[in-house]
């Protein structure tokens, strides 16, 4: 496709921090998971086995929690559900049968995506907050049983919703054409951002 028909929709540092979370993710949710059942223990293999799992699962979660931080940071004023929002969600049937045209037009995110990235970060900070009460030897000696065990069920179901959420977002990812192309490469076409963001696409070609 010519250079002339793409236009930059995020630069390298905003992909490398996108990777970096997704990446911590896919190591998070295999080790969570391997301490949640003993079905599901094998995937503690990749991060070495059971002991190396449990040292570098909080490390890690630390590594994740920083990066979608700095993520929300540049991101959060693109995610204020405002302006047309509230009519597309009204239009959701028509937008799932790809008849965006009859949608109100949007911004950089659609109302979906900015629901998701709210519930995301909240999902991150539940995470945080328990995994402390959870962290051995660091932090649990502070704790009291009562709320280390309530820190355990609270980070299994942000856990829980946290994987179901990332699920969606690979899904949707897919199923609108030509949205991974700009984690990839940072660009998007034209014609794709006139299509599914052209509020942002006005906004970005103006600048």
């Amino acid at each position: 496709m010519s250079q002339h028909s793409m236009i930059d929709r995020y630069t390298a540092g905003e992909r490398i921090l996108h990777w970096l979370t997704a990446i911590t993710f896919l190591l998070l949710a295999a080790s969570g998971l391997a301490f949640f059942h003993p079905s599901m223990y094998w995937m503690a293999n990749l991060l070495g086995g059971g002991t190396w799992a449990r040292i570098l699962h909080p490390f890690i979660g630390v590594v994740m929690f920083v990066a979608f931080i700095l993520m929300a940071l540049k991101f959060w004023r693109h995610n204020v559900l405002s302006g047309n929002d509230r009519a597309w969600l009204g239009k959701i049937g028509d937008v799932v049968a790809n008849r965006d045209d009859k949608a109100p037009p949007i911004g950089r995110y659609n109302p979906g995506q900015k629901i998701l990235f709210w519930v995301l970060l909240a999902s991150m900070i539940v995470l945080l907050v328990s995994g402390i009460a959870l962290w051995r030897p660091y932090f649990a000696p502070w704790f009291g049983i009562g709320t280390i065990r309530f820190g355990a069920l609270m980070h299994a179901l942000s856990a829980l919703a946290l994987i179901l959420l990332v699920f969606v977002h690979i899904y949707s990812s897919f199923w609108v054409k030509g949205s991974t192309e700009g984690m990839l490469s940072g660009k998007v076409s034209r014609s794709w951002a006139k299509a599914h963001h052209p509020q942002w696409y006005e906004e970005a070609t103006r600048k």
